[in-house]
């Protein structure tokens, strides 16, 4: 009988928080397949890096906004050839604007991804992970969907309506050995608040008790920890990594 290897699909993997998670898993002993939707090079880079590490990776072009494709990325690619063990929903895109000048095309493109796309990766791998008898599904929503912010109405909601999916979920596939689990992350460090002025991101550092923003690490760690043995009690829970803000 074929072992199957333990695998961990980080959607959105090639860079700031999903690159962050795809290393971390791999250091914690997963291979780790993880998707990008245009800059092949950069999540090349991550899978080189893990490689380079003594970890096995692999990247996959895959937009989760196309439901299709996502069907036949988990047919071809996860189905009876992978231990599917963690499935992690971090591909996301934002179209920020305020809301009385927001075109209905910049809401459902958000919502197509960061929600839509959420639902149909954990539907697919729901279903094989049903037939394993076991798994791990970390979405990762925001303190934005918590607790809102001006000019991401569009973004706040399709990561509100995230913490509805993954409490539901939780509650159909306990049965079957699944968790399910979500991290909110607040103020990180990434290459879009990188580009912030510096005013802007010390209003935000004096927001948060904590006095800084996080770290993408800061959110990797979570996520291993919900995906690891230790959180095996853990399902329908949604853990805040943000330094001490709140709604």
């Amino acid at each position: 009988m074929t072992t199957l290897t333990p695998t961990a699909l980080v959607t959105g993997g090639s860079r700031g928080i999903g690159r962050a998670v795809a290393l971390t898993l791999a250091r914690e002993g997963y291979q780790v397949f993880l998707t990008y939707v245009s800059k092949p090079q950069e999540a090349e880079a991550v899978a080189a890096e893990i490689a380079a590490a003594g970890g096995r990776a692999a990247a996959f072009q895959l937009n989760v906004g196309d439901a299709a494709a996502v069907a036949s990325f988990f047919a071809e690619q996860i189905k009876d050839k992978v231990d599917l063990a963690v499935l992690v929903n971090n591909a996301g895109i934002t179209r920020d604007g305020f809301l009385v000048r927001m075109k209905e095309a910049d809401f459902d493109a958000v919502l197509g991804v960061n929600l839509r796309g959420a639902f149909v990766c954990l539907r697919e791998a729901a279903k094989i992970m049903s037939r394993q008898r076991h798994g791990r599904i970390i979405s990762i929503s925001s303190v934005v969907g918590q607790m809102g912010n001006a000019c991401q109405a569009n973004y706040a909601a399709a990561k509100a309506g995230l913490l509805g999916l993954t409490k539901s979920a939780a509650k159909e596939l306990a049965a079957r050995n699944i968790t399910v689990n979500a991290v909110a992350p607040g103020f990180i460090e990434t290459d879009m608040t990188a580009v912030l002025p510096e005013e802007v991101k010390k209003s935000y550092a004096d927001a948060i008790p904590l006095k800084r923003l996080g770290t993408a690490q800061n959110v990797a760690d979570a996520v291993a920890f919900l995906a690891s043995d230790r959180a095996e009690y853990i399902t329908g829970q949604v853990l805040a990594v943000n330094g001490g803000m709140y709604c």
